[in-house]
């Protein structure tokens, strides 16, 4: 007799993403706090770091090494903070994910452990996979280090490598015990860096909440010299957002084919592995978000006012719109790939008006092409905005104005 037993349950997650100030300084309690709250005795904790950020911070291991000393009743160190290579390459090298595995295997870490990790969203992908798989998931705590970390990947719940030249082909949904948002690594953070952090604020506004991208388009210029206080909210309002999708979406492990959080990604992922990474993922979601806007302006889905907008905010941040690599592209190829990242049916959002989104799952290929030319021409025509490293905002603000006035 055939017999057919339906299992049906939920689960309820729950982490704090805290916003906080020099968290390694001996006196703060954050990191502490979070840990003696929940869970009531010392932790054995294995820490990592990203390469990338030592450059800008080279104490900063020391920095760590004396504040779980000075928190001893929470925190107990198994080992010197391990140093991981910043950027896709720990994504790329295999080796990455079996020396986080053997660190965990002989350091003895189990389920009720901790892995810190301290880095920008490449590392963070990393180590969050590595800790998700070992004893199939230890405790994960993120302290994102860059503004792309902080306000969007740092902040969810996936982890994930790359493989057979795939973007984030390997990966898990696995929430974490906590994240920090500490604004002080911000300060030793390249212009560059600082810049592409700033287009997933661009991309959820767009999609989610005109009143956060007229703020943004109304700040562009500060934003573009990195006034702390206006970066800073930033951060925290795109960080809202994305926290706030993954909880009343009704799909927060993506089950289903629609991403609204990926507006722009289809081309950018395939840039990035086009370019081998010289697009970073900031860079190469502008240049996603451009085109697909661009192309719901020519199927009349917005305005000419809007999409004019959505490019100016994106140029005036100091941002490239186009690259040689788009017309390298296969439209057709990248956008398959997309739907099999996704899963069944090719799943596109696109705008309908400022902070209103929808979706599609056909494109035409031949207007997408179209958008590509007409990118690469109005690069042609755009001027180049200069940037003085060093200056300070106020002057930062005037000399990109006056430029950008002049073109006019």
């Amino acid at each position: 007799m055939l017999r057919t037993l339906e299992q049906k349950f939920a689960v309820n997650y729950s982490y704090p993403v805290i916003f906080a100030r020099n968290v390694f300084a001996g006196e703060d309690k954050t990191l502490a706090a979070i840990i003696s709250e929940k869970l009531p005795k010392a932790r054995r904790v294995l820490v990592f770091v990203d390469s990338g950020v030592l450059d800008g911070l080279p104490e900063l291991v020391q920095q760590i090494e004396h504040y779980t000393r000075a928190h001893a009743d929470a925190i107990e160190l198994v080992a010197p903070p391990q140093v991981i290579a910043g950027g896709e390459r720990c994504k790329n090298d295999p080796a990455t994910i079996s020396r986080i595995h053997e660190l965990i295997h002989r350091h003895h870490l189990c389920r009720q452990s901790i892995v810190l990790v301290v880095g920008g969203g490449a590392v963070l992908d990393a180590v969050g996979f590595g800790a998700a798989t070992a004893h199939r998931g230890l405790l994960l705590i993120r302290m994102p280090t860059t503004v792309l970390a902080q306000n969007d990947a740092g902040v969810g719940v996936k982890n994930g490598v790359n493989a057979f030249g795939r973007k984030n082909y390997l990966g898990t949904f696995a929430p974490p015990f906590a994240v920090i948002n500490d604004f002080a690594f911000l300060d030793s953070l390249p212009e560059r860096d600082l810049r592409a952090g700033i287009v997933e604020a661009v991309k959820v506004a767009l999609i989610k909440d005109e009143g956060f991208f007229r703020f943004l388009y109304r700040e562009r210029l500060r934003l573009a010299a990195f006034v702390p206080e206006l970066m800073e909210e930033m951060i925290c309002r795109c960080a809202e957002l994305h926290l706030n999708h993954i909880a009343t979406q009704g799909d927060p492990f993506e089950f289903g084919s629609a991403r609204p959080l990926d507006f722009g990604h289809w081309s950018a992922h395939k840039l990035e592995e086009i370019t081998n990474g010289a697009l970073n993922h900031g860079e190469a979601v502008a240049i996603g978000i451009a085109l697909d806007t661009l192309y719901c302006r020519q199927c009349g889905m917005i305005s000419q006012e809007e999409l004019e907008m959505v490019l100016t905010v994106l140029e005036d941040l100091g941002l490239d719109l186009y690259h040689p690599a788009l017309q390298a592209m296969s439209v057709d190829n990248a956008l398959d790939e997309f739907r099999q990242h996704l899963g069944g049916d090719l799943t596109i959002t696109l705008l309908t008006g400022l902070g209103v989104n929808t979706e599609v799952h056909v494109i035409d290929t031949d207007r997408m092409r179209q958008g590509i030319d007409l990118l690469a021409a109005r690069t042609c025509r755009r001027p180049i905005v200069l940037r003085q490293t060093g200056s300070s905002p106020d002057t930062m603000v005037a000399l990109r104005s006056a430029a950008i006035s002049a073109a006019i």
